[in-house]
């Protein structure tokens, strides 16, 4: 199961109710993690968020930057900006305010969700979240 689905069905399911933010969390140990990390939000620029986020987790790990940009070129994205924004790291104040974050929270798993406070560490069936979502939507009432 990938997480990337079933944030995109909650998404659906709860459109106009919930919001949705994603931090970065570019595990150090793991070869190309910061690169990936600048692929995806460079993707985000041009509106391919999930399309790259989705390939570079189908595709790992081969995320070295040859293969970040024949990714970039295969999802019909600008390649010369996408190459600019991945060569000039574009993204690493954000990357770098997102790891920030996370270390603040003591966090070392990914996928972590934060739901009103609640945590939920790694990836669950979509029953998990509705139930949680559920909770809190009736709370704020």
């Amino acid at each position: 199961m990938a997480a990337g689905p079933t944030v995109r069905k909650i998404m659906d399911v709860y459109k106009g109710k919930i919001r949705l933010v994603i931090k970065n969390y570019p595990y150090k140990y793991r070869d190309y993690a910061r690169i990936a990390a600048e692929a995806s939000l460079a993707a985000r620029e041009q509106g391919k968020y999930w399309e790259m986020h989705d390939l570079l987790i189908k595709r790992s790990p081969k995320l070295d930057r040859a293969s970040l940009l024949a990714y970039a070129k295969e999802l019909g994205l600008d390649v010369p900006k996408f190459t600019a924004s991945l060569d000039g790291q574009k993204h690493k104040a954000e990357i770098d305010r997102d790891l920030k974050l996370a270390e603040s929270l003591d966090l070392y798993n990914t996928p972590t969700f934060y739901i009103n406070g609640r945590q939920v560490i790694g990836e669950r069936p979509f029953e998990y979240f509705k139930k949680i979502i559920d909770e809190e939507l009736r709370a704020a009432r």
